[in-house]
């Protein structure tokens, strides 16, 4: 499925532009916000004990990022691609294709993939709970999406449609038509708290969020027929889901219900995308939690290591594990993205304290033990985030995130010199810091650059 070939226009990269050290792309997903009453004030990231973070913004460089582009409130998929230096309203070939590569669900040219949430739906399709309260576990998800597919919902249309579960509440659709033609990408969302462009998915904030109908984004026929499939799936839906028995349990022990499918960010097989070292001359490796980055790195031909989403019963092991894992790597390969999930779910839940506190694991059970040892001046290391998800907004937003460059040379200078009097890792430090007004697009260049004021590594 990986397509490597580069696009027209597409430049090859530049000696500068190649790292001579190797160089690590930390993202922690959903970590920017705004401050929030439940913290004095404060944001999660301002409110959380940050040493070893705090250290390196002391010697590095500060800044912050839009990751795709003003107004946009990109999903993660297309805040990395943006950090990866792609332009995700063009690059991406879609949420839906990502999340399926991520569980080995090969999308071909003319089928279309749909990234889906369980729902907890009420009377007139109203949205009571996009996530079912975030209590429904993988196995009930995968027991639930076992019966659709078994219910084959749209073999009466000569279509099979393909459901898998991923992690929680997500999961993944795939549509093929049994016989001759093709589906198309081109179609709306079912779910309301998201809008298709290009090939990105934007949060908005509808005022009543009740399941859309879907209709073609362009004028042919494919679209205009998939969006008829799409519509009739998710009439039969609740049929399969309503007395399922995961749902009579959920009912009967007082818990939400998994009744409906959110749909959103249709995509098919991609043409043209760059491989990450087609694009920035060197190999890389990519340690993740989620299947959607999975998925990405796997289009990306980026080393693939997994490590599935951290228990929270087990959080210190887990991000000591993962710190292990990302200095192993660094020993070999020029270029790591590592991305951690964990501030992105109580963003989405508004829990501001709880956010605070996985930040502060973060930092004491990742980033300690990954610092151990590490000579910066041999390394060069760029932390941010994918987006913001502000606690007081349960959802993405459009807010620059953070970002901070260190190490490569003992005396950095000029846009790169460490930011003076920096005593703390925050949104509003970050706001200070001389690397500002940059996109996602812009990043590498500076993880990159050689020389701290060469071309590559200017402002």
């Amino acid at each position: 499925m990986v397509v490597s070939s580069a696009k027209k226009g597409s430049q090859t990269p530049t000696g500068d532009a190649r790292p001579t050290l190797p160089c690590a792309l930390i993202v922690l997903d959903g970590l920017g916000d705004r401050p929030h009453p439940a913290l004095n004030g404060l944001t999660p990231l301002e409110a959380a004990h940050t040493p070893h973070l705090d250290r390196l913004a002391s010697l590095g460089t500060l800044g912050n990022v839009v990751t795709v582009g003003p107004g946009i409130a990109p999903e993660s998929d297309a805040g990395v691609l943006g950090l990866l230096g792609y332009d995700p309203r063009t690059d991406s070939p879609g949420r839906g294709v990502l999340e399926a590569e991520g569980v080995g669900l090969h999308v071909k040219d003319g089928q279309v993939a749909f990234r889906f949430n369980f729902a907890t739906v009420g009377p007139d399709l109203l949205v009571l709970d996009a996530r079912v309260g975030r209590s429904l576990s993988t196995a009930e998800a995968s027991e639930l999406a076992r019966s659709l597919d078994q219910a084959d919902l749209l073999g009466d249309q000569g279509v099979e449609a393909r459901t898998e579960a991923t992690v929680g509440h997500r999961g993944v659709v795939r549509l093929s038509l049994r016989g001759a033609g093709k589906l198309s990408p081109e179609v709306s969302n079912t779910d309301p708290f998201y809008e298709k462009m290009g090939g990105l998915g934007h949060a908005v904030k509808p005022e009543r969020p009740v399941i859309r109908r879907v209709k073609g984004l362009d004028a042919s026929s494919e679209a205009a027929r998939t969006a008829e499939l799409v519509n009739l799936f998710s009439e039969r839906v609740p049929g399969v889901l309503r007395d399922h028995p995961v749902n009579v349990r959920r009912r009967a022990s007082g818990g939400m219900v998994a009744n409906h499918l959110l749909l959103r960010d249709a995509g098919t097989a991609p043409r043209g995308l760059e491989t990450f070292q087609r694009k920035w001359g060197v190999p890389g490796a990519a340690l993740t939690e989620m299947p959607v980055e999975r998925g990405l790195a796997r289009l990306l031909e980026l080393e693939d290591v997994f490590v599935g989403p951290v228990d929270p019963a087990r959080r210190a092991e887990g991000y000591q594990e993962r710190a292990r894992r990302c200095r192993e790597l660094l020993l070999r390969q020029p270029f790591l993205y590592v991305h951690l999930k964990g501030p992105d779910e109580p963003g989405h839940d508004g829990d501001a304290p709880r956010k605070r506190e996985i930040v502060d694991a973060i930092d004491e059970h990742f980033f300690g033990p990954f610092l151990k040892g590490l000579d910066l001046s041999k390394c060069r290391l760029l932390v941010t985030a994918d987006h913001a998800t502000p606690c007081i907004l349960k959802g993405h937003s459009d807010d620059p995130v953070p970002v901070l460059l260190v190490g490569g040379t003992k005396e950095l200078s000029g846009s790169h010199a460490p930011t003076k009097g920096t005593t703390k890792f925050s949104e509003a430090s970050c706001a200070r810091g001389p690397l500002k007004g940059l996109l996602g697009r812009d990043l590498l260049q500076h993880l990159f650059a050689r020389d701290p004021d060469g071309p590559a590594g200017r402002a």
